[in-house]
């Protein structure tokens, strides 16, 4: 009778340790299943989150146009154009108000560094500006070309551009070329494109032809 009992005691030894394992396989199944389950919603989260950061949307006419942002590396050759393009836009587009010369002349600074600051000093001293204010001079650029190494860090450009002077008296044609390099920086609201030129030198600016008014 005593041996019964031992086996029977034994019998639910046994069978207490076999639900425990039954228990804690079904508790690392549970974790297991749960931990695959949050890893897959936060991969689809970050996935979302991914695509709906490459949709740019654009107001125009009161309504919201969906487009789709590109990859840097496959834009960098036009922002970097469009960069030298605006600082010569700002640079050299001048009217008869002291205004006007400022704000344009601020906004091109910005997308450039010291050497930019030099020839505007250098022209500021040879009262270039002033005299354009005095003799109501206004002055167009017109954007012909620009060359690029994007082979090279920082990036080479060379830039052929034609200024219009309007004179009183005479329309004067020029040509202008430039050269200079350009780095990458943060992109600001005073620079849009995140390039900074550097080294900024005037090739040439000859006269090509004078028309009288």
């Amino acid at each position: 009778m005593e041996f019964e009992n031992v086996c029977m005691m034994f019998k639910q030894v046994k069978n207490l340790d076999r639900a425990f394992q039954q228990v804690r396989t079904f508790t690392i199944t549970v974790v297991i299943v749960s931990g695959c389950i949050n890893g897959l919603a936060i991969v689809k989260m970050q996935q979302a989150m991914q695509r709906a950061g490459d949709r740019v949307y654009i107001l125009s006419s009161g309504k919201a146009l969906e487009a789709f942002a590109a990859d840097r590396k496959e834009n960098l050759p036009v922002e970097a154009r469009d960069h030298v393009k605006t600082f010569h836009e700002y640079f050299f587009t001048l009217d008869p108000d002291e205004r006007v010369i400022q704000a344009n002349t601020t906004r091109a600074l910005y997308l450039a560094d010291g050497s930019a600051k030099r020839v505007y000093d250098n022209l500021k001293e040879s009262s270039y500006y002033a005299g354009i204010i005095a003799g109501n001079i206004s002055q167009a650029v017109s954007i012909d070309s620009i060359q690029l190494d994007m082979k090279l860090y920082p990036f080479y450009f060379r830039c052929y551009a034609t200024q219009k002077i309007t004179r009183t008296t005479t329309i004067v044609t020029r040509s202008l070329v430039t050269e200079g390099y350009l780095r990458n920086v943060s992109r600001s609201d005073n620079n849009p494109h995140g390039f900074l030129i550097e080294r900024w030198t005037i090739l040439e600016n000859k006269d090509l032809k004078v028309e009288n008014r």
